[in-house]
C-alpha cells in the first residue's frame, strides 16, 4: 500500500470518528433536557451512521459519516408533578439518552481514533525513513 493511500484512510477515519465524539458530547450535555411544557418533546439522542466511500483518483475506500439522525426510541417517564412539563398524571418525559451506552460509545470511538492516528504515526515515519535513506 501506498503510504499516501494510509495517510488519508487514517485521516478520514480520524474525521469520521471526530464526528462521533461530538454527537456524544452534545447527548451527554443534553441527558437531563426536558420539554418546557407537555406537549413539548424533551432532548432526542443522535446517533452517527457510517458509510463507505471510494475516492476514484486513488482507488481507495474510505470512510465517512453517512448521517447524524435521531434515536426513535420511546423517551422514559418519570414521576415529577411539580415539573413545568408534568403531564395531567404528573409523568415528564425524559430524554432518550443513556449515559452508560454514550460512554461506551465514546470509549470505542477514542480507541478508533487511537488507533487510526497510530497508523498515521508508523507511515510519517516511514516516509521520513524513506527520505532520510535517499539523502
Amino acid at each position: 500500500m501506498e503510504m499516501s493511500k494510509a495517510l488519508e484512510i487514517s485521516a478520514r477515519g480520524m474525521e469520521a470518528q471526530t464526528v462521533r465524539l461530538r454527537v456524544i458530547a452534545e447527548n451527554l450535555a443534553n441527558q437531563d433536557t426536558t420539554g418546557s411544557d407537555p406537549h413539548t418533546d424533551p432532548y432526542r439522542r443522535k446517533t452517527v451512521t457510517f458509510t463507505t466511500e471510494l475516492d476514484r483518483a486513488t482507488d481507495t475506500p474510505l470512510v465517512k459519516v453517512d448521517k447524524v439522525g435521531v434515536d426513535k426510541t420511546e423517551f422514559p417517564r418519570k414521576y415529577d408533578p411539580s415539573h413545568p412539563a408534568a403531564d395531567a398524571e404528573g409523568y415528564v418525559r425524559t430524554p432518550n439518552v443513556n449515559p452508560f451506552v454514550e460512554l461506551m460509545d465514546m470509549r470505542a470511538a477514542e480507541r478508533s481514533y487511537s488507533a487510526n492516528l497510530s497508523v498515521m504515526q508508523v507511515a510519517r515515519g516511514m516516509i521520513t525513513r524513506a527520505l532520510s535513506m535517499l539523502k
